[in-house]
């Protein structure tokens, strides 16, 4: 069980540890896990009990007279080896079909974590060893759940800080549709450096995207500071290469210690248009009209943030009407054991076979398997352009 709790990262991933080890170990039926919050008690895992049996007992506070209450308070584990035990230490208590009961409290360094009730469907003997045990699973419990509930704060607090580096709404443009998707990776605080942008100019729009190397606040924060520069730079009308250039220089005047790739596309709506640049950076997808699809050969520069006076060419493009343009990050085509050509084939496939009649439909597409996998190392980005 220490083994196990050691790889369990969220608070559900402890309570599922705690279930699957427990209930076989000791023979018990059913299992409850609670939570102490604002001095209330709250279900966070059950198993085993009838459909309906713990509602009564959500956000009971800290003086309801109940075991698995006692136990949290007095810090003393509890153990009834019949109903009959059960009753006269707590008339009036509700049963549930159960034998024999245990209750024990969740102490973390001190810290009130909540409360591990087992129930067993026969009457049931507790020898000192197996006190002794449960007492003891119940503190590595506890302090699990003490470092996974700390996990998971600070996941949430991430994810508010990457949801809002994102833009919310992409501007509209006529002539263009636009859409994008952002996936977190599955592996440490599921926040990463991937952006995308639509920038509205002087001379049309810019379509943006990249990643900052990391999976940590510290990336989303060195994002968001790159999608600004870059949004500032796109809006005071600069040429594509002079957007990339300020930028690079940026991040290395910023001696954040991390590299950053970047795809930068100015995009005239009235003629299809179009001039890019390439940092670092995967190579974008044209669809034609056709259904046709193809990797846009564009000639790139070194990632962001590596020699402060690097230079980047620029790429003309022109897209016909009823072309789509993706940009995405390496997350979307990267996989274990494969190399990244034939990820970025496999999405190519992917958009050429696909009816291009909706972008969110297109979108969603493209990013399926991504959003299917049970572990993404990398984050995903992927922005869409549907030119009218």
């Amino acid at each position: 069980m220490a083994s196990v709790l050691t790889e369990a990262v969220t608070v559900q991933d402890v309570c599922r540890a705690v279930a699957e080890q427990l209930l076989p170990a000791f023979g018990a039926r059913e299992l409850a896990l609670y939570t102490v919050r604002d001095g209330r008690m709250y279900l966070l895992w059950e198993s085993g009990y009838p459909e309906g049996f713990l509602t009564p007992f959500e956000g009971v506070t800290l003086d309801t007279q109940l075991p698995g209450v006692h136990a949290l308070t007095t810090r003393l584990p509890l153990f009834f080896e019949s109903p009959e035990d059960l009753s006269v230490a707590y008339p009036g208590i509700t049963l549930d079909r159960m034998n024999a009961w245990s209750f024990l409290p969740l102490i973390a360094s001190g810290h009130s974590v909540g409360s591990c009730i087992l129930g067993w469907d026969t009457p049931h003997r507790f020898t000192p060893d197996e006190r002794s045990a449960l007492t003891a699973l119940s503190g590595l419990a506890a302090q699990a759940m003490e470092r996974a509930r700390l996990y998971d704060a600070e996941s949430a607090v991430a994810r508010g800080l990457q949801e809002g580096l994102l833009p919310h709404r992409l501007p509209a443009v006529e002539g263009l549709r636009t859409t994008g998707r952002y996936l977190p990776g599955t592996q440490g605080m599921a926040i990463g450096g991937d952006w995308y942008d639509v920038i509205t100019t002087g001379r049309g729009v810019a379509l943006v995207i990249g990643d900052v190397e990391g999976h940590s606040v510290g990336a989303a924060a060195v994002m968001g500071q790159l999608r600004s520069a870059v949004h500032a730079f796109a809006a005071s009308e600069r040429p594509p290469q002079e957007v990339i250039t300020h930028t690079n220089r940026l991040l290395t005047e910023l001696e954040s210690d991390v590299c950053a790739t970047c795809c930068y596309i100015e995009l005239d709506p009235a003629t299809g248009r179009a001039l890019a640049v390439r940092a670092g950076h995967p190579p974008p997808l044209l669809r034609h009209p056709d259904g046709r699809a193809e990797t846009l050969d564009l000639v790139g520069g070194v990632m962001l943030g590596v020699q402060p006076d690097s230079v980047y060419p620029v790429t003309a493009l022109t897209l016909a009407p009823g072309s789509v343009l993706a940009l995405y990050t390496d997350g979307l085509v990267e996989r274990p054991g494969s190399d990244i050509e034939t990820g970025i084939d496999a999405v190519r496939r992917r958009l050429s076979e696909t009816p291009a009649d909706s972008v969110e439909h297109l979108a969603d597409r493209l990013v399926g398997t991504a959003r299917r996998a049970r572990e993404r190392l990398d984050d995903v980005a992927l922005l869409l352009t549907a030119y009218r």
